[in-house]
Parts: C-alpha cells; structure tokens; sequence
C-alpha cells in the first residue's frame, strides 16, 4: 500500500515514514507541494499525510490540487495548526481526517487505518471473510481456524490482495504496493512472499493467473 507523504519538518518526516515502513507501507516523502500535479499522475497512492505549513504552496492549496485529480484517495492532515476555524476550512476542503502535532504516531496509524477502511468500504478492522481474513493491527492471518503471524512483506502483499478480492494484481502493481522510492526490489522476490504465504495458508490461498498475475478470491 503506498502511502504519500508531503511533511517538511525533517525530524517529523523522517519519523513518520520509519513507522510507515515498520508498519508495511511503501512510502514516497516530498518536502513541499509544487511537484504535487505530477506526483498524482505518476503514481497511483492509496493515501496522503499532508502538512498544511508548506513552505512554497500551501497545504490547503495542494488539498484542493489533490481533490481535483482524484477525490477519492483519503487525506490525512498532519498539522501544527490547532485553530478550529483551520480544521473546519482543511475538513469542508475534502480532508478526510485532521491531527494536530505533536501527536502520537500509533494514533496517526489508527487514523490511517480507519480512513483506508472507510475508503475501501470496510467497517471492522478485519479484511476478508471467513475463509481467509486479515488483522492489520496484529499482523496476522487467519486461514482455515489457524492464525499466521506475517513478515511486513507478507503483510502487505496479502493486505494488497484482501483490498480487491477476485481482483488480478500483476507483479508491478504488488510492487508498487509494497515498495518505497528507493527500495530494492529483486526480480522474483513478489512470487518468494507469494509461496512463503501459500506455505502458511494454503495452496488455494492466493490463485496465479497465468500471464496476468495473482488474486484471493472472493468466497
């Protein structure tokens, strides 16, 4: 799931994409807005972390640039500006959520994770259904009555899947789900985490199409 981050304050930016990473996120970090039109038509992001003081284009002004390129993508604020009239504007604006720094990082994962899943049409913090089901706040699997602690990999790759169940996800778009800018990515390494997982959770867990990639179904 890649994430885009526009924070100028290194101390802050730097933290946040480490708890992103850990957390199984490929992340891209810029440190002001200009870029934003090309950044949106270069990659596909599942969300944003957007600061509101930036320096050279605004925050606001990169949130409305951002709504008018796709206005269904969640957006995080992440701001040091606390006034309500701030938080009002940044919300009626197309914000789906605003945090004031500083703040906690496992709360601002809490928030990400509860605008992914409103995003993606999910009310409970589980993905899946009965067969096969995934805990994005314990890592785990759960695939015939058995749970799986996953690698941050495994993790991400399964999530990918379980977010567009009966959906093909070619190598490419697992990788760009899974990894940041900069990351090294091997040639084989989607089916390595591809056969690792099917050794926990079963053959039938993840289906190969041939030619075209992978997908979990849907029942």
């Amino acid at each position: 799931m890649r994430i885009l981050l526009i924070e100028d304050d290194l101390m802050i930016g730097d933290a946040v994409s480490v708890a992103l990473k850990d957390h199984a996120y490929a992340v891209n970090w810029v440190k002001n807005g200009l870029a934003i039109d090309t950044l949106l038509k270069a990659e596909v992001y599942q969300a944003v972390l957007l600061d509101l003081g930036l320096p050279k284009r605004d925050g606001l002004e990169v949130l409305r640039r951002i709504r008018q390129h796709d206005d269904a993508v969640p957006v995080l604020i992440i701001s040091a500006r606390d006034d309500i009239k701030q938080r009002i504007l940044a919300l009626d604006s197309g914000a789906d959520d605003y945090l004031i720094k500083p703040f906690d990082v496992q709360e601002m994962l809490a928030r990400l994770r509860a605008v992914l899943r409103r995003q993606n049409g999910h009310a409970t913090p589980l993905l899946g259904h009965e067969l096969l089901s995934l805990d994005p706040n314990s890592r785990e699997a759960r695939s015939q009555g058995v749970n799986h602690l996953l690698s941050a990999r495994e993790f991400a790759l399964l999530r990918a899947l379980l977010l567009r169940p009966g959906t093909i996800l070619s190598r490419s778009e697992l990788e760009e789900r899974i990894y940041g800018w900069g990351e090294e990515v091997e040639s084989n390494a989607v089916e390595v985490l591809i056969h690792g997982l099917r050794k926990k959770l079963g053959t039938e867990a993840i289906k190969n199409v041939r030619g075209a990639g992978w997908m979990v179904p849907k029942k």
